[in-house]
């Protein structure tokens, strides 16, 4: 490997989730990443919308806050070894594009919009490479402020990616706003869950996956109050939810609610990213799902040192086309600025969304070359 395509030394990723900020920064040695820090801050993004999908001022200040502080840590990090990338809320925002530009000035490095399908393929990266590998599919969910991915895949190589409607925060605002736990509000909420998953439950039924894993602030939280419950020794099991669902019915109310494992942080948002793991489990019909310590930051990790060592498939796939038809990569350079220029002149228009701009990169940088170059 020539100098040039030395993988770098030090790599950073940041999640801009609907309910926290998380940054994760690494060391790469011999192509190995290594943990340095971990830093987490709940921005609460996804409460300041309001119903019009307008994001409240209060909201993008706490926000862009928490990237100035996260700047602090990767500012002098060269140009391409920082992925941030925004998530559901940003992607529901309605004119999010001028903030977006605001908060990466803040963070001193650009940020991405991403769809719901490859926030799905980046956190089962992010799985897939913290378990230990096994034979046959895995099954990986991630319950996110305002969605939940579901993934079926094998070894590194997610197979069926699905983006739901719901998360945590949204759900806990709808159907537990006043922090009540009565069971009128569970019902409701059990029944919004299930009909989220009811177009792909038939799928993820059949899929024959052998094992089942979970990730991120829910999941996470969940398995530390089975264990610090005794609910189960090793795994999280539908009949720990259950005990756990009843404790938070008899306490009654979030303010006299006292479980072993619960931050104060995530307490607001529990109720409604327990509903949407107990429904998951009961339509999917999940015996046990182990917990796991890689998310969608560990996975754009894994993704951005793929990319300095040519490993991307969706670059390699472009390189491919550029050789195969000779096209020049200044010209296809061109191309793409030229695109970007179009889409924020007709975003508004249009109607068009940030993660429009992803899509619209790898349409520019290789089909668009390929036909001029015919």
């Amino acid at each position: 490997m020539n100098e040039q395509n030395q993988p770098p030394a030090f790599l950073a990723a940041i999640d801009l989730g609907s309910n926290s900020f998380h940054m994760v920064v690494a060391r790469i040695e011999d192509g190995h990443i290594h943990i340095l820090d971990k830093l987490k801050e709940m921005v609460r993004l996804g409460a300041g919308l309001d119903e019009q999908n307008r994001l409240s001022k209060e909201a993008r200040q706490r926000a862009l806050d928490c990237l100035h502080r996260f700047g602090e840590r990767v500012r002098n990090f060269p140009p391409g070894t920082v992925a941030a990338v925004g998530t559901k809320t940003l992607r529901q925002a309605k004119k999010s594009r001028s903030f977006i530009e605001k908060a990466s000035e803040a963070l001193g490095h650009p940020i991405s919009v991403i769809g719901g399908k490859e926030e799905a393929r980046l956190v089962y990266l992010g799985v897939s490479h913290s378990l230990v590998a096994e034979e046959g599919k895995r099954f990986v969910m991630d319950i996110g402020g305002g969605s939940t991915e579901l993934i079926i895949g094998e070894n590194f190589e997610p197979l069926h990616l699905r983006s739901l409607n719901m998360g945590c925060v949204s759900m806990s605002l709808k159907f537990f706003r006043n922090g009540d736990l009565n069971k009128s509000a569970w019902a409701q909420a059990k029944t919004a869950a299930h009909l989220e998953l009811r177009p792909v439950r038939k799928y993820f039924q059949k899929a024959d996956w052998a094992s089942a894993a979970g990730a991120s602030g829910t999941i996470k939280t969940v398995g530390g109050i089975v264990q610090a419950l005794e609910l189960s020794p090793y795994h999280i099991t539908l009949d720990s939810l259950y005990q756990i669902r009843e404790r938070m019915i008899a306490a009654g109310h979030l303010d006299k609610l006292d479980l072993p494992g619960l931050k104060a942080e995530r307490k607001p948002v529990i109720a409604g990213g327990l509903a949407v793991l107990i429904a998951t489990f009961e339509a999917l019909k999940i015996e046990t799902m182990q917990v796991s310590d890689g998310a969608l930051r560990e996975g754009l990790l894994y993704e951005r040192l793929g990319r300095s060592q040519s490993e991307d498939t969706r670059l390699k796939t472009i390189a491919s086309v550029q050789q195969r038809f000779q096209i020049s990569h200044k010209h296809a350079v061109r191309v793409n600025r030229t695109a970007h220029r179009l889409l924020s002149s007709c975003e508004e228009a249009w109607h068009l969304q940030p993660e429009d701009a992803e899509l619209l990169y790898w349409l520019a940088v290789s089909m668009k070359s390929v036909w001029l170059s015919r």
